[in-house]
């Protein structure tokens, strides 16, 4: 299956070699070496809250901008309704009773022509009908004619039986 040597090497565990950490030497203070900064030279430097609300140092050029006072605000008491709303709700109002005098106006109608029709066209058939009346009865020389008619039912049983 392996090669001896393979087989060999397999079953022997070698560590991974160390690599060690060599730091930089440090070097001594110099103080000869520090530049000079004079006091008109300093940039600003402003103390801002950071996400932890500590203050911390911050130039000032990098700082943000300050937060803007409000403006004061007025606290005079305003109306119940909004006054456009006022009128929307007038509005409402006024057509909802112009469209039901309209509708109260337009029943008022119908309900004559409807009265018309039944009562009133009733009583001009009645009268045209009474008007005809004599004029028939003269033409014809009689007062009119009768007609008996009679009907006889007659039963009878019979029993075939």
């Amino acid at each position: 299956m392996f090669p001896k040597g393979a087989l060999v090497a397999h079953l022997e565990r070698r560590p991974a070699p160390v690599e060690l950490h060599h730091p930089e030497p440090l070097t001594p203070y110099d103080p000869t070496a520090a530049a000079v900064e004079l006091y008109s030279e300093r940039e600003a430097v402003v103390w801002v809250p950071d996400a932890y609300g500590r203050m911390v140092p911050m130039p000032k050029h990098l700082a943000p901008p300050p937060v803007l006072a409000t403006q004061p605000r007025d606290l005079s008491p305003l109306p119940l309704l909004d006054p456009v709303a006022q009128r929307f709700i007038g509005a409402g109002i006024g057509g909802g009773a112009l469209s039901a005098g309209a509708g109260y106006g337009i029943g008022q109608i119908i309900s004559a022509a409807a009265g018309f029709g039944s009562g009133a066209a009733m009583w001009i058939a009645l009268i045209v009908l009474a008007l005809r009346m004599p004029a028939r009865t003269i033409t014809s020389g009689a007062s009119g004619s009768t007609v008996h008619i009679r009907k006889a039912v007659i039963k009878r049983n019979k029993f075939y039986g």
